[in-house]
C-alpha cells in the first residue's frame, strides 16, 4: 500500500532526528487531534477498520470507503492498535482519564514526550496543544538523544553536580579486555617482522631487532601472496627507479584534485584491455575498490538486492552490509541455491549476484560460467573478484574469465594490483558508463589521494610482463611446483586441504596447535608459514596456507615437507594416509567471512 506523504507545517521545524526520538508519541496524539494525522491514520488503516467490526452498528464497509472517517472511527482504530501495542493502557477509557494520570503521575503518560532542543522555537499546533502530550527540550549540543521506542530509555540530560559524581568511560580498560579475550581464545595476532631481500626471493630475513641487522636470520617464506615473485623482478624495480627520478615519490592529491596523471589512465586502459572491458578504475586497494563499488551501486541502484556467496571476502561484505540494501546470502559456489534465491525476487527488481573466482582461504574455483548464466537469466548484473586469479589464470594472466573464455559475460571485474601483480592497489573493470557512474559517485574513489608514480609504473609493468611468454612460463612453472608440493604432502600423511587452485591449504582444526605449529617451523627450521585462524576462517577450521611460487625448488619443497612431517607429530597430531583424510575432510569450506 502506498503510504500518503503529508507535510505537517509545525513538525517540520524539528530535525529529522527529532521526529524519528518521538514518532511513535506525536502520532498518537495527533491521530486523536490533528486533521493531518487523522488523515494519515484513516488512508492506512481502511482496510483495519472493516475488519474491526465496531464500525458494523453504524456503516458499512462499503460506505466507510467512499466517505472520509468521522473522528470516532478514527479513534476506533486507533484504539485497537493502541491496545495491542500498549496492553498496560488497555484500561484507559477517555481522553479526561489520560489527563487526570497524565497530571497526578501515577502511571506512565501513554501519549509519551516530544523532545526538541532549546532552540528551536514552540510548537505553535493548535492541536497538539490540545492533548496531554509532553514537549521536553534538552541541549542537543551538549547531550545526546538515544532514539527509542520508550521514553523512559531516553538518555537524560545530567546536572554539573550529576556529572562531578559520575566515572568517565574506562576506554584503555575496554580494549584491554577486548585483546585479553582474543590472546585467550588463541585468535591474537602476532606479527612476525620479515624484510625482503632483494634477489634473494622467496628468502627473506627475521629481524628480531629492529635496531641490529645481526640478530636477523635467513628464512624460507611459504606464505607470501607474491605468487610469481614479480614484486623483484628487475624490470619492476626499474620502472620504479625510473618513476621516481622522473616524477617524484608521491601524486599530489585525488584524482580530481591534481591527482591524475598520464600513468593513471595508460594503468586504466591496460587492466581494460587485459579484461577485454570498455574501462577500468584503479583504487587504493582491491578492498577499497570492492567495499566502495558495491556500496555505491547498491545504494543507488532504485530496490536493489544483493546475492553474495558466504565464503565473500570481508571487503565485499562490508560494501555489501554498508549500503543496507536487502541481501541474499547462498552456500559457498552452489549455484542451484543462487537459483533458488534468484527466483524469489521479480525480474524487473535491480539485482548484483557478488562472488569469488578463486577462494583465497580453501583454494576452490567456482563454476564461473554457469554462475554467469544464471545470474543473467534472472535479471541481475554479477560482480566478480578475481583478486586471487589475476597474474596465474589465462594466456594474459587475466584470471579465471579468460581461462574459460567468458570475459564477455562477466559485468563486473575486480581485481589486485598487490598479490601476482607484485605491486599495490586495486580496480575494477567493465561498461565505460558503470565505471564513470562510480568515479563520480564512489566516495571511497572521489576523497582519497591517488596512487604515487612508482605504484603506477610498476603495476604497468607487471602487466607488461603478464601478457608476455615470460609471464607465461612463470605461471606453468608455479603450477608445477603447487603440483609436486601438493603430492608430497599427501604422501607424506599431511591432512592437505584439496583444492583446483595454487592455494594449498593443512587443515588444523584448532588455533593454538595451528600457532605452535608456525612457531616450530620458523624457530627450528627456518621455513616461514602463517597460521590462519578466526575470524578468517571458522574456529574448529583453523589451518595454514601455503602458497608455491615459480622460485621455490624441489630441494626447498622436500625441506618443507620434511618439516611438517617432524613439527606436526610434536604437537601431538597424527599422520593419515590419503583414504583416510579423504573420510575426515571438512565438509565444505568453513569459512568465516560472510555476516554482512
Amino acid at each position: 500500500m502506498a503510504v500518503p506523504a503529508l507535510k505537517c507545517p509545525f513538525l517540520s521545524q524539528l530535525t529529522l532526528q527529532q521526529v524519528r526520538a518521538s514518532a511513535p508519541h506525536i502520532f498518537n496524539a495527533g491521530v486523536e487531534s490533528c486533521p493531518i494525522f487523522s488523515q494519515f491514520a484513516r488512508k492506512m488503516s481502511t482496510s483495519s477498520v472493516q475488519e474491526t467490526g465496531n464500525l458494523s452498528k453504524t456503516t458499512s464497509s462499503s460506505s466507510s470507503m467512499c466517505r472520509p472517517l468521522s473522528l470516532n472511527e478514527i479513534k476506533a482504530v486507533h484504539e485497537k492498535v493502541f491496545e495491542q501495542k500498549n496492553q498496560q493502557h488497555a484500561t484507559l477509557k477517555s481522553k479526561t482519564a489520560i489527563k487526570t494520570a497524565f497530571h497526578n503521575k501515577k502511571m506512565p503518560n501513554p501519549y509519551g514526550e516530544i523532545i526538541i532542543s532549546v532552540e528551536c522555537e514552540d510548537l505553535s499546533c493548535p492541536f497538539l496543544k490540545s492533548t496531554p502530550i509532553a514537549l521536553r527540550r534538552v541541549h542537543m549540543d551538549q547531550d545526546t538523544i538515544e532514539v527509542n521506542r520508550s521514553s523512559d530509555n531516553v538518555v537524560r540530560p545530567t546536572t554539573p553536580d550529576q556529572r562531578e559524581n559520575v566515572k568517565a568511560f574506562e576506554y584503555n580498560n575496554f580494549f584491554n579486555d577486548r585483546i585479553e579475550a582474543k590472546k585467550r581464545d588463541n585468535s591474537y595476532r602476532v606479527f612476525k617482522c620479515v624484510e625482503r631481500k632483494s634477489g634473494c626471493f622467496p628468502q627473506a630475513e627475521e629481524m628480531s631487532s629492529l635496531e641490529d641487522d645481526a640478530e636477523s636470520r635467513r628464512i624460507t617464506v611459504w606464505c607470501s601472496n607474491d605468487y610469481l615473485g614479480l614484486g623483484q623482478h628487475p624490470k619492476m624495480k626499474k620502472a620504479v627507479i625510473d618513476a621516481v627520478t622522473a616524477h617524484g615519490s608521491g601524486s599530489g592529491g585525488t584524482r580530481n584534485i591534481s591527482g591524475t596523471s598520464p600513468l593513471h589512465e595508460k594503468l586504466e586502459q591496460q587492466i581494460a584491455r587485459l579484461h577485454k572491458k570498455e574501462s577500468a578504475l584503479v583504487f587504493t586497494s582491491c578492498y577499497v575498490a570492492n567495499d566502495t563499488t558495491l556500496y555505491t551501486l547498491a545504494k543507488a541502484l532504485p530496490g536493489c538486492h544483493i546475492l553474495s556467496d558466504s565464503g565473500n571476502h570481508a571487503s565485499m561484505i562490508q560494501g555489501i552490509r554498508n549500503s543496507q540494501v536487502p541481501k541474499h546470502i547462498f552456500r559457498h559456489n552452489d549455484i542451484n541455491h543462487l537459483e533458488e534465491l534468484l527466483k524469489k525476487i521479480p525480474k524487473h527488481v535491480p539485482k548484483i549476484v557478488a562472488f569469488e573466482t578463486v577462494h583465497s582461504m580453501d583454494g576452490s574455483i567456482c563454476d564461473l560460467e554457469a554462475m554467469l548464466d544464471v545470474a543473467h537469466a534472472y535479471g541481475s548484473i554479477t560482480f566478480i573478484d578475481e583478486v586471487h586469479a589475476v597474474g596465474l589464470y589465462g594466456h594474459n594472466g587475466a584470471g579465471i574469465g579468460e581461462r574459460d573464455h567468458v570475459l564477455h559475460k562477466m559485468d563486473i571485474i575486480s581485481g589486485t594490483l598487490g598479490k601476482a601483480f607484485g605491486s599495490i592497489g586495486g580496480y575494477i573493470a567493465g561498461d565505460a558508463k558503470m565505471t564513470d557512474f562510480i568515479r563520480s559517485y564512489g566516495s571511497g574513489f572521489i576523497f582519497t589521494t591517488s596512487m604515487p608514480p612508482t605504484v603506477l609504473a610498476s603495476a604497468l609493468t607487471a602487466i607488461e610482463i603478464s601478457k608476455s611468454d615470460e609471464g607465461r612460463s612463470l605461471r606453468r612453472k608455479q603450477q608445477e611446483n603447487v603440483r609436486e608440493l601438493r603430492s608430497k604432502l599427501i604422501d607424506a600423511g599431511l591432512p592437505v586441504m584439496m583444492s583446483p587452485s595454487h592455494i594449498i591449504p593443512i587443515h588444523v582444526g584448532n588455533a593454538a596447535l595451528a600457532t605452535l605449529l608456525c612457531n616450530h617451523l620458523l624457530n627450528r627450521y627456518s621455513i616461514y608459514i602463517q597460521s590462519i585462524n578466526y575470524p578468517t576462517v571458522e574456529r574448529g577450521t583453523e589451518r595454514l596456507r601455503i602458497a608455491a611460487t615459480p622460485y621455490h625448488t624441489s630441494e626447498m619443497i622436500d625441506q618443507l615437507v620434511d618439516a611438517l612431517k617432524h613439527v606436526w607429530q610434536d604437537v601431538g597430531l597424527t599422520l593419515k594416509s590419503f583414504d583416510q583424510q579423504q573420510q575426515q575432510q571438512p565438509n565444505g569450506p568453513a569459512v568465516l567471512r560472510q555476516r554482512a
